[in-house]
């Protein structure tokens, strides 16, 4: 038996107006992820969120439109024998978003394709059913 890690950390659900869901892949990889990263010790979620976002996106969240989904564990889609717990949040983002840091690019998934795209297990197993179930989209953050 091997032991996992686990990972801490906070990642954005983002639509558009056209129902899609933001996602990201890094350098190297062909897994679509959320946008978002690890949690540094001592920080928040949101805080990570925000600095995850600036770093990665050149965006930043609207005030007062960040709203947690729950508390997710997967399969971390980058690390093997990793666990990623994962705080989800819905949040409107101020500016377009762009491809920075470690993202080489970033797409939005019309979810009914989503079988086709090559996603982490923690969209593919937990987001989706969630958004599809609960959350309307006027509740996600939508990026006009």
């Amino acid at each position: 038996m091997t032991n996992r890690k686990c990972l801490r950390i906070a990642v954005a659900a983002v639509r558009d107006e056209k129902g899609r869901l933001l996602l990201v892949s890094k350098h190297g990889s062909d897994i679509f992820i959320q946008p978002g990263g690890k949690i540094e010790p001592g920080e928040a979620p949101e805080a990570a969120l925000a600095r995850e976002l600036a770093e990665e996106l050149s965006v930043a969240p609207q005030p007062g439109t960040l709203h947690s989904l729950g508390v997710f564990t997967a399969p971390a889609a980058n690390e093997p024998d990793t666990d990623v717990i994962a705080h989800l949040f819905a949040v409107h983002l101020a500016g377009t978003p762009r491809a920075a840091a470690e993202i080489a690019e970033l797409s939005w998934l019309p979810l009914h394709e989503a079988d086709r795209w090559p996603l982490a297990s923690l969209i593919r197993d937990k987001v989706l059913p969630l958004l599809a179930k609960t959350i309307p989209a006027q509740d996600l953050g939508i990026v006009r």
